[in-house]
């Protein structure tokens, strides 16, 4: 298990998956769009939406950084586009990091099983610092 750094981007995340897969010399990136999701008929998909990055992944000297476009509309921050990943194959183990990690903070997505995992969630905890917890059999780009 480790922590990974979860980059996000305002629209030109391909570029920017594609120049650091250069620079650090990794295998091409396999690139999950927004439009590769099943769609949801209840939260249609806007068209601007489609060719962005939902994830995507290098693993550069050892280290797995994934990188993700923000959805449209969605706020983004330049210097605050990181989160944390923790990811790993023990369910029971995400629960309660994600447990203790929102306790003071604010959840942005209840831990729950997605397209992408069995068990995903997201928050910002008391310090202000954002976490992706996933179970690692189901995440994307696997």
């Amino acid at each position: 298990m480790s922590v990974d750094v979860y980059l996000n981007f305002n629209g030109n995340c391909r570029e920017a998956v594609e120049y650091y897969a250069a620079v650090f010399g990794t295998e091409a990136p396999q690139i999950m769009t927004f439009g590769d999701s099943p769609p949801n008929p209840e939260y249609p998909l806007p068209e601007e939406a489609k060719s962005l990055v939902m994830h995507s992944r290098l693993n550069i000297d050892g280290s797995n950084v994934m990188f993700s476009d923000v959805f449209p509309g969605m706020p983004f921050t330049v210097g605050n586009n990181i989160s944390l990943a923790l990811v790993s194959r023990d369910e029971e183990q995400l629960k309660s990091w994600f447990n203790q990690l929102k306790e003071g903070g604010t959840v942005v997505m209840e831990l729950q099983e997605t397209f992408w995992s069995k068990c995903y969630g997201s928050l910002k905890d008391k310090f202000g610092i954002e976490w992706q917890i996933s179970h690692e059999n189901g995440e994307a780009g696997k």
